[in-house]
């Protein structure tokens, strides 16, 4: 298989590691082949965008998703390294509210899918970063929503001394609690 393929302890939310080959020249994989995702992770999801967002160090960004149009997200870094996470936001889940965080940087190659149904953010550890995500619905700002970042409830270990950059929207959003879910 072109993948690992990691559960979380939220068995919908995957690690993936793709095959890389490497010499003294650089390296070279294949960050994306429909075929071998459908295969290696058991889905059938269908991408309908690419984004690329670049963001200095300390910028949080999240916790977000989309209340209509739900987009499943397959995350990646290119350049630099961030803390990414995601929570279940799905009210009939066992994993809801639950989170899980991985470090994602240009030098470990990992990928994220995280599914439709859960909220999403990151925040960046070097000094800047390159994050790309495939998703599988289209940016509807309209039905995007966001979630406190530190909601107490939710509980998210970010890595320590943070003391994020955030946009209004973030700085607004609002806890658990008071959200709208699926």
């Amino acid at each position: 298989m072109p993948y690992t393929v990691t559960p979380t302890h939220i068995p919908d939310l995957l690690v993936l590691e793709p095959k890389v080959f490497g010499d003294a020249r650089g390296f070279f994989f294949e960050s994306f082949n429909q075929q071998d995702f459908n295969q290696a992770t058991g889905l059938n999801m269908q991408f309908v965008q690419d984004n690329h967002s670049r963001s200095a160090q300390g910028v949080l960004r999240g916790l977000h998703y989309q209340l209509q149009q739900p987009q499943g997200k397959l995350v990646r870094v290119v350049r630099g390294a961030v803390f990414d996470v995601a929570v279940d936001i799905r009210q009939s889940s066992p994993t809801f509210g639950q989170w899980a965080g991985v470090e994602l940087t240009e030098d470990n190659h990992k990928q994220v899918w995280v599914p439709p149904g859960f909220a999403h953010g990151f925040v960046v550890l070097s000094d800047s970063a390159d994050f790309l995500y495939k998703t599988t619905d289209y940016y509807a700002p309209q039905h995007e929503r966001s979630i406190a970042w530190d909601d107490p409830v939710i509980g998210i270990t970010w890595p320590p001394g943070l003391q994020p950059k955030l946009s209004a929207k973030d700085q607004s959003a609002k806890p658990l609690a008071e959200s709208e879910l699926f």
